[in-house]
Parts: structure tokens; sequence; C-alpha cells
């Protein structure tokens, strides 16, 4: 669901509205709702959902600025939820725009991720963008090859290790060089990202295994179940903390 001109369904407060004030060729005006590009609005919007939805959100939403999911884990409960959805939002007087809400799904994009009833699968879309890019020949290239890896880093497996070369070369600006090392590490994640995990929510309950992997220059960690037939893993959670100087004790 997404919500018609969020920001300005908050009232601004009455000693703040001539703060807000531009003027015109013959006139001037304040706003007396919160406008974008206030500084704070999306901090403060994002405060305000939080606290409406508070017994909501992670139980059968999830909010972000204004796009909201209404989930269920069943089809049966999927009606009492938005019903209790739209209640608050009626509680609180807020409207939502028609033209872009979809109900009754059972896959969709939310925050760049595919959404659906089996997990979160990164987006097509993003593998695609990397697979279909040259050999970076400039800083700047690697600079966005990099970026597009942080979208996909908790689907890729020691992804520290896998980038490390690439942020080395970043760091010799001065006398930058696509090497053959490179060359190789980018022919080896295009492969990698081919077939990424999938990652799913913790049930109540589930036991977890937690895999750790070490280097000299990442640290990463997973969890992970297996699925009801107990044979294929099923991806949970991937953290990687990365650095040219991280180092362990012996």
């Amino acid at each position: 669901m997404d919500v018609f001109s969020g920001y300005n369904q908050i009232w601004m407060a009455p000693r703040d509205e001539e703060n807000t004030t531009f003027i015109t060729h013959n006139i001037t005006y304040y706003y007396k709702v919160m406008s974008f590009g206030l500084k704070n609005a999306g901090v403060t919007y994002q405060r305000l959902v939080n606290r409406m939805f508070k017994d909501q959100v992670r139980r059968n939403m999830e909010i972000y600025v204004d796009d909201m999911i209404v989930k269920s884990r069943k089809t049966e409960t999927h009606l009492s939820d938005l019903a209790e959805t739209f209640h608050t939002l009626r509680k609180y007087k807020m409207r939502l725009n028609p033209t872009k809400c979809t109900f009754g799904i059972t896959s969709g994009k939310f925050l760049g991720f595919i959404v659906h009833q089996r997990g979160i699968d990164a987006n097509p879309d993003k593998i695609k963008t990397i697979q279909e890019m040259q050999s970076p020949r400039t800083i700047k290239e690697v600079q966005q090859l990099t970026c597009r890896l942080v979208a996909l880093s908790r689907f890729i497996s020691r992804a520290g290790d896998k980038s490390s070369t690439f942020f080395r070369a970043l760091k010799s600006a001065k006398d930058f060089r696509w090497t053959l090392e490179c060359e190789e590490a980018f022919r080896q994640l295009k492969s990698h990202i081919e077939h990424l995990p999938q990652l799913a929510s913790v049930r109540d309950g589930e036991p977890l295994g937690l895999y750790l992997t070490t280097s000299d220059l990442a640290n990463s960690s997973v969890m992970v179940t297996l699925d009801k037939a107990g044979q294929r893993p099923i991806y949970y959670t991937s953290h990687v903390l990365a650095g040219p100087e991280l180092r362990y004790p012996p």
C-alpha cells in the first residue's frame, strides 16, 4: 500500500509554520502541513508510522516511509490483517493512494527485493545489471560496481572476500589499473550471482545452524536450516564485515 502525499498528512506545529514561508511574485505563503525538503521530514514521518502501527510492525506489517506491506502467513488470516490495518488508518485519519495499492498478491518488489510466500529473493534486474556490465576501465566504473554489489551483499557468501580485489583497486586511484586479478574476480562474481540463495523469515521454535567464515579480509556469518524435505538449506541472514586492515588473533 502507498500513502497519499504522506508528508502532507502531518500538521506543522503552529509556532513553526512561519519557518516554512516562501515568496511568490505577489504574495507570501507558509505551509500548515509538513512539506518535502524540510530537514528530518523523513525521520519524522517514519517515527509517526512506527508509532501508529507499533502493534503490527514485524508481526503482520513492514513499513518503510510511505510504503507499507501487510503480510500474512496464511491466506485465511489476510482479511483480518487488512481489517486491523484499515482500522488504524481510520483512527489516525491517514489516506492511501488507491492507484498505487495492490491487494491479494503472493509476490512483489519491496525496497529492491522480491518478496513472496517462500521467502526473499534478490532483484533479478540488479543481477542482470552486473552480468551485463563491461569490465571497468575507470575508478568511477569500479565505484559503480561496488555500489551494485552492496545491494546484493546479503545474498553473496563471503562477499567481502569476493569483492576485496575491487576495493584494493579503488585505493590505488592515482595509479589505477584493471589487472588480470581484477578481471578474474569479476568473471567469478558474474558466475556466482547466477544462483543466489533465498532468504526466509525465522519461525518460532525453529532450530537454526550458525556458520562462520573468517579470513584476513572479512568476517562472514549465515544462519541456515533445512526445508520441510530436510534436503536443501534455506539462508536466513548473511552479514559481512570487510576492511583492508582487518586482522584476527591466531
